[in-house]
């Protein structure tokens, strides 16, 4: 599954202190069983002192196979422990598709 691969190369990658990888596939105008959509929180020091879109494209890097075979999109919420800590683990909720829905 798709989203064992990602969790797989982020704990490598980063060797996070919390990671979650969520199928928000559903959530999307996309066949049923399609793996295309997710929301990624990590918490890593590898952050400290980058800002998001640095952190993001770090992220990215090491999914490009991912996203040839087929990942559509990243809802992405990076922190370093310290602001991890700060957020008393909230996270905010992924953005709602802008697509129409989902297919019957």
């Amino acid at each position: 599954m798709i989203r064992e691969e990602i969790e797989e190369k982020l704990r490598k990658a980063f060797e996070p202190a919390h990671l979650e990888v969520h199928d928000e596939s559903y959530r999307h105008n996309v066949p049923a069983g399609s793996e295309s959509h997710f929301k990624v929180v990590i918490v890593s020091d590898r952050f400290t002192g980058q800002r998001f879109l640095a952190r993001h494209r770090s992220i990215y890097s090491e999914l490009t196979a991912e996203f040839a075979g087929g990942v559509h999109a990243l809802a992405l919420h990076t922190y370093t422990q310290k602001e991890w800590d700060g957020l008393q683990d909230t996270v905010l909720a992924s953005p709602n598709c802008r697509g129409a829905g989902t297919l019957a």
